[in-house]
């Protein structure tokens, strides 16, 4: 809807992990230097941490952008509260290799020999978990053994883990993950940006999208987003979203810490943004000031704004669905020499 008025060719504060928009604040450029480091070391893990919507999944999708991808063959998998051998299915299947009717040592065998084969055409391969913290300790400890496939000495297979802060505070339980431990060579919490990186980062995505100037903003409005929502990326991008339908609907051709203000007290409280996941409803609260705009208008936006996230969201799970489906059916095809679609196993 602002996008149109504001001569916008995307959405700037979209809630979907984009490495387009990566941002290098200070805590997000000590990120990429340890990531680095451990990248370059190619074997053990890597950890990275953070609050909920801190940035961890944007900062590894822009080093993934960084690396050369014929050197390393990278799979994500975003972790469920799976046991070890599920954990291994999924690997499996995220490697594109057939898991139908197979025992565990037989997957192993063939994940044993996929990593070797791409280690000998010289592509090592990296894993990436993201929600580690939903793990158990079976899962992580066979994560753990995969780390130890070798070529000539070599290690084929290293391992990033994204996780929320209760993570860490797993990793550094002394009565815990003791060998996993050992085998993290680089970790990195992600703290939230300052108020002075509130600004820049602000600006640095509406000129991703094209943004010319108009609206304008006021050094007060960055103040006022970065008292909401602490410097936690996905809170300014969930608040940031609304200022602009407000700005839209108002036609403002400034957004100061007035009208910031005004987006929060129609908000009600912070929950009501945040929510689950940094996404919640968003609460209309009558209001005859000056900068409310009219108040069925607002409604609709509202309610068009949230469809258009809930239609993205729909669609994201959707697309992982159906790529995890497809890995299937051609890893089967491959396995029995047919195209005929077979039914998959039970969950």
């Amino acid at each position: 809807m602002y996008s149109d008025q504001f001569g916008l060719t995307g959405r700037p504060f979209q809630l979907t992990p984009d490495p387009r928009f990566y941002f290098e604040s200070a805590t997000h450029r000590k990120a990429m230097a340890y990531l680095g480091y451990g990248l370059a070391q190619g074997e053990g893990f890597i950890v990275v941490t953070g609050e909920i919507g801190a940035g961890k999944t944007t900062l590894v999708g822009h080093l993934m952008e960084t690396v050369d991808r014929n050197r390393v063959n990278a799979v994500g998998i975003v972790s469920t509260q799976v046991e070890g051998d599920d954990m291994l299915r999924m690997v499996a299947v995220a490697l594109g290799l057939p898991v139908h009717g197979t025992d565990k040592a037989q997957l192993l065998g063939r994940v044993e020999t996929f990593i070797a084969d791409r280690a000998r055409t010289g592509q090592r391969t990296l894993l990436i978990i993201d929600e580690a913290q939903n793990l158990p300790v079976s899962s992580l400890e066979e994560l753990r053994m995969l780390s130890n496939f070798q070529v000539g000495g070599q290690s084929m297979l290293q391992i990033f883990l994204l996780g929320q802060p209760e993570f860490r505070e797993r990793l550094n339980n002394p009565e815990q993950l003791e060998q996993l431990r050992q085998r993290v060579i680089a970790t990195h919490h992600l703290t939230a940006m300052t108020e002075g990186e509130v600004g820049p980062y602000i600006l640095h995505r509406m000129s991703l999208v094209g943004w010319s100037g108009t609206p304008a903003f006021d050094e007060t409005a960055f103040a006022a987003v970065h008292r909401y929502s602490g410097g936690i990326p996905r809170k300014i991008n969930n608040l940031m979203s609304r200022v602009l339908l407000m700005a839209s609907l108002e036609r403002a051709a400034t957004i100061d810490g007035a009208l910031v203000d005004a987006v929060l007290a129609d908000l009600g409280n912070d929950e009501a943004v945040t929510g689950n996941n940094g996404q919640g409803t968003l609460k209309l609260v009558e209001n005859s000031g000056p900068r409310t705009p009219d108040p069925q208008a607002l409604e609709l936006a509202a309610r068009v704004a949230m469809l258009e996230a809930h239609v993205e969201e729909q669609g994201v799970a959707l697309r992982r669905v159906l790529g995890l489906l497809v890995d299937w059916v051609e890893a089967d095809e491959a396995r029995h020499g047919t195209g005929e679609i077979r039914r998959a196993p039970a969950a």
